[in-house]
């Protein structure tokens, strides 16, 4: 089969499109054919070397595809079904053999484009806003990349459950995009510090909750936008990782709270990840969630997606259509 290689850690340049053996299904496990992989940053994590597995390997966590055939012991799903899902490397291939438990059916209501972007990143804005801190109607939610590929799924949930948000972005053309995906207010940071701008929009209170998948660039100053008793949910590190922090300093900057999350604490059972699934599924069928898709790349292409994401040029999803 067809994917992608790596051979050695290091810039998207180390990925490359190679002859592979077909995987074979282990007895709990479904061989799927692969329509669509998701390109998201953890892939680059992998690819240069910031997160460990041993060499070579094929990166890419997510996708959409249909079962092909399953191992002795599956049940779940058989030959035939069309599937979604997260969390398993080895995407960047015409075939992935994958855990059947982590399996999402894909309705037929839904294209397997959307599908694709509903996984990690749809996963993610939802465990984000549901659960990691429960946003209320009438709280104010800072959300950083606000028109990135989680930013504005984030901003959508946010808005549909009444909060204020207010959103940060590089550029005007992200500040349109985040105002029509529901922001109140917008703060361009390459023009505008966002820590006065918060203070400023919300009469110095602060916000009730920041969610942060930047990281390194903005966590000083997360700290000095919140309220008291207020939610800081680090959920990525695009700007590298944050430094160790000193528990005093929640304290002294108003008794914070604070949390480094992962998705695959929050789809741990399956029940939980076809419960999020399904909510998510139900908000594209009917039109109050939209998708982005940014960019698609045939499979050969994907240093060029590395490249595109990690230069923050596009809005929205990434995917190689495989």
């Amino acid at each position: 089969m067809r994917a992608i290689r790596i051979e050695r850690t290091g810039g998207p340049e180390v990925m490359h499109l190679a002859d592979v053996p077909t995987p074979q299904p282990k007895p709990g496990e479904a061989l799927i054919r692969v329509s669509i992989a998701g390109v998201n940053s953890i892939d680059g994590n992998f690819r240069d070397g910031s997160f460990w597995t041993p060499l070579p390997f094929i990166p890419g966590q997510e996708g959409v595809g249909t079962v092909e055939t399953v191992g002795a012991q599956a049940k779940l799903v058989r030959a035939g079904d069309r599937v979604a899902w997260s969390g398993t490397l080895g995407s960047y291939a015409e075939y992935v053999a994958v855990p059947e438990d982590r399996l999402v059916p894909i309705p037929p209501t839904i294209s397997d484009e959307q599908a694709a972007a509903a996984m990690m990143h749809g996963l993610t804005a939802h465990y984000l806003v549901n659960d990691a801190h429960k946003l209320k109607a009438g709280e104010t939610a800072l959300v950083h990349a606000a028109a990135g590929g989680v930013g504005l799924l984030v901003v959508q949930l946010a808005h549909a459950a009444g909060a204020r948000v207010i959103g940060t972005v590089s550029s005007d053309e992200k500040a349109r995009l985040a105002r029509e995906a529901g922001a109140d207010e917008v703060i361009v940071y390459t023009r505008r510090d966002f820590e006065p701008e918060v203070q400023r929009l919300t009469g110095g209170k602060g916000v009730d909750v920041v969610y942060d998948g930047v990281g390194k660039a903005t966590f000083e100053k997360n700290l000095n936008v919140m309220r008291l008793r207020g939610m800081l949910v680090l959920y990525g590190m695009s700007s590298g990782a944050v430094p160790p922090v000193d528990p005093a300093k929640l304290s002294e900057k108003g008794s914070l709270y604070m949390a480094r999350t992962t998705l695959a604490h929050f789809t741990a059972t399956r029940e939980e990840l076809l419960s999020r699934t399904s909510a998510l599924f139900g908000m594209i069928a009917a039109g109050t969630l939209q998708l982005r898709i940014a960019k698609k790349y045939p499979l050969a292409e994907a240093p060029d997606a590395h490249r595109d994401l990690e230069a923050h040029k596009l809005s929205g999803k990434l995917l190689l259509v495989v």
